[in-house]
């Protein structure tokens, strides 16, 4: 795992000191090795900051030159199946100078195509590769988005990065806000791609290679989002994921480094570290755990790390500790970011990264099982997508005037949520409802800052097992990429961390869309599939349990010790100097303060572009 960076002025340009300093700024993604590839004549710079997994020999340092000399290749990820690969090219006559992925990668794209090569392989990753007989420059991103990459294009030069921060050098500073963008960050608590916060950056969509033939740009699609089909799930269904998670955990323990894995003791990453524990003979596992037990897991993932027989370590977090993570996330996240899960996540990063440099993690399975709460909440409410949308306005008017009378907040909130989507109109405004933040954002930033969003697009079903599919489907487009594994990939990366993912295996992928059934015996709603699976390991009673998720007591901390530090940034003319509306701000934090009303999730949102703002734009 890495941090690339580079840009191409068209018509070439001497060397300026860009690169240098825009590749350090990555240093944190890649603390081991640093390096730098120019070509002054075409105005082509590659960067690459190194952590170094496989071949931990100079064998391995990029930006990596084909045997050819035809391409030049920087690159962020690992190649799982490498080794497969490997044998292959050299039974067709390759031979290689070092024992890494990414010249294995390398030669591969010289011998199949860019193409015919990512179809082919098992990798999270993203790069950018230099054609020097053609002179164009080809970006591309894994299957699922598990690695970021950020572009920016104008007519005189293409910039590519992992992080946009490695742009900005010297005087060059960030552009100015994309509005839009940021509205549709205060409805879902991120930047939803190919949208970034900034004007003229756009995210590469993943699944997607970017060819740039100068100010030529074509997109081209190698991987999608298989469709759904409605496969009866046998015996021999359910043995052929267990054999295909069995192998994608085989191939992603393999490292020449420290190995451990996240254990939140849930079903997704419990049945990552059964398989770990049933392929290795010493597993470690990390925990953390807070002294709000409504948010504290620590317990069952002791009682699945005891029956595995891991060597478990757990951290305990006091207010104090978490607290002391807010202001270093917006130094992480250089664009807004409002998941409250990135507190503990970026805080089991540190402890992790103090024992080994990989570990695997259970995301993705909620996305692709359905084990997301607003999951059900949709097939309930189905029905109500069809309901005239006078009736939601009245429901959102009930649970206003419920909330003022002392009932209970959460009840309160989602009643108006359904009256939200329902006013919203039809399926798409019931799944919108269930993950927005702030309903209208055009209240903050102004109704012409808002314009139609890629994370609901189409059109939606209104029959309930249909729609759940849908917003299954949205989430593994959006969601997933764009808040979990860019969390992931930010806490994990800022200490020197690679994570890896067996569930996002696109076989793995593929088999839950042929045999996801929300509704049914192996019913997707409730992860059955994976249940099955993880019993075979250990027994129910030690995970199967209402869902807890993984999150921080946000909440309690606004009314108590974040309070002077939330005053500040959601002060009029603090708002004001952002650009957002003070008075719906405000009026929801005082309902917050009073208890009457839980706003965590949209005070939040308001909190942290304000963070974010005064770090990178002051």
């Amino acid at each position: 795992m890495c941090g690339i960076v580079g840009r191409w002025r068209f018509g070439g340009a001497p060397d300026d000191g860009w690169l240098d300093v825009a590749t350090d700024r990555l240093a944190h993604r890649g603390p081991d090795d640093r390096g730098t590839w120019r070509d002054g004549e075409v105005g082509v710079e590659l960067g690459h900051r190194r952590l170094s997994i496989i071949d931990l020999t100079p064998g391995g340092h990029q930006p990596m030159t084909s045997a050819s000399g035809r391409y030049v290749l920087v690159f962020n990820g690992e190649v799982y199946d490498h080794r497969d690969l490997r044998h292959e090219l050299e039974g067709a006559g390759v031979r290689f100078r070092g024992t890494s992925d990414t010249e294995v990668l390398l030669e591969g794209i010289d011998r199949w195509g860019l193409r015919r090569t990512l179809e082919r392989i098992d990798a999270m990753f993203a790069l950018a590769l230099w054609d020097r007989r053609e002179g164009r420059l080809a970006l591309a991103r894994d299957r699922l988005g598990e690695k970021p990459l950020f572009v920016a294009a104008s007519a005189k030069e293409v910039r590519f990065a992992s992080e946009m921060k490695a742009w900005w050098v010297g005087s060059v500073r960030p552009p100015a806000v994309d509005r839009a963008a940021l509205a549709a960050f205060l409805r879902y608590g991120y930047v939803p791609q190919p949208h970034a916060i900034f004007e003229g950056v756009t995210k590469l969509a993943p699944g997607t290679i970017r060819w740039f033939d100068g100010a030529s740009v074509r997109d081209e699609s190698y991987w999608s989002l298989p469709p759904l089909e409605h496969g009866p799930v046998g015996e021999a269904e359910q043995r052929e994921l267990v054999e295909l998670l069995a192998g994608s955990v085989a191939r992603r323990v393999v490292a020449d480094v420290p190995v451990g894995a996240f254990l939140s003791g849930g079903i997704d990453s419990s049945l990552i570290v059964a398989l770990m524990a049933r392929a290795s003979p010493a597993v470690r596992t990390f925990t953390i755990g807070f002294d709000d037990a409504a948010f504290d897991e620590s317990a069952h993932a002791r009682r699945i790390a005891s029956h595995l027989g891991t060597d478990h370590t757990e951290l305990r977090v006091t207010g104090a500790d978490a607290l002391d993570v807010v202001p270093t996330l917006y130094e992480v996240f250089d664009e807004p970011f409002a998941d409250r899960s990135a507190i503990p996540t970026a805080l089991v990063a540190r402890l992790t990264r103090d024992h080994v440099t990989v570990a695997l993690s259970g995301d993705g399975g909620d996305e692709l099982f359905g084990g997301y709460d607003r999951y059900r909440r949709l097939r309930r409410a189905a029905l109500a997508a069809l309901a005239p949308r006078w009736m939601g306005h009245g429901l959102e008017a009930i649970a206003s005037a419920a909330a003022a009378r002392g009932a209970s907040p959460g009840r309160a909130r989602t009643v108006e949520r359904l009256g939200a989507g329902i006013a919203a109109g039809g399926g798409a405004g019931l799944y919108r409802s269930l993950v927005s933040l702030w309903e209208r954002p055009s209240d903050l930033v102004g109704p012409g800052e808002v314009r139609p969003e890629p994370v609901v697009t189409g059109r939606w079903p209104v029959g309930r097992d249909d729609l759940v599919r849908t917003a299954m489907a949205a989430d593994l487009r959006g969601y997933l990429p764009d808040d979990i594994l860019a969390k992931v990939d930010r806490t994990s990366m800022a200490v020197g961390l690679e994570v890896r993912v067996p569930l996002l295996d696109h076989r793995v992928v593929a088999w839950s869309r042929r045999y996801a059934r929300p509704g049914t015996g192996m019913s997707a709603v409730s992860k059955a599939p994976l249940r099955e699976a993880l019993a075979a390991h250990v027994p129910p009673a030690l995970w199967d349990r209402p869902k807890q998720g993984f999150g921080a007591p946000v909440g309690t901390w606004l009314r108590g010790p974040l309070r002077p530090w939330s005053e500040d940034l959601l002060s009029v003319t603090a708002l004001e100097a952002s650009g957002l509306a003070p008075t719906p701000i405000r009026r929801r934090w005082a309902e917050h303060l009073t208890g009457r009303m839980d706003h965590t999730f949209p005070l939040w949102a308001v909190l942290s572009y304000q963070a974010w703002r005064e770090r990178w734009l002051p």
